[in-house]
């Protein structure tokens, strides 16, 4: 029964570095990204132009670590993702559930 239980902690323990892995890469991607926006737009080199819109060779990396991002977010995350996984069970169940109350208050035998 031990052991059942270290499990379940040890499961819990690695789903919770796995969140906060999750967000200590989301806080870099913010963090390095809106450094690099900020060095494009001149911020640093004091050319800053405040409507001047960075060329499209600097949203490369932001996109590319975006999707590497995202893929990560799916990993940790990935029981959200699929609200929709036992929907057709709970709608079968939810509709004889529905019959039965239907069948029941319509009986002419009762």
């Amino acid at each position: 029964m031990e052991s059942k239980e270290k499990s379940k902690y040890e499961r819990a323990k690695k789903k919770v570095e796995d969140i906060k892995g999750f967000y200590t890469h989301l806080s870099i991607y913010l963090v390095i990204n809106g450094l690099m926006l900020l060095a494009a737009l001149g911020i640093f080199e004091g050319t800053f132009i405040p409507f001047q819109f960075p060329d499209w060779s600097y949203f490369t990396t932001p996109f590319f670590w975006g999707i590497a991002i995202f893929i990560h977010w799916m990993y940790v995350f990935k029981s959200k993702l699929m609200p929709f996984r036992d929907w057709e069970e709970r709608k079968i169940k939810q509709f004889m559930e529905e019959e039965e109350k239907d069948f029941q208050n319509n009986n002419p035998w009762d």
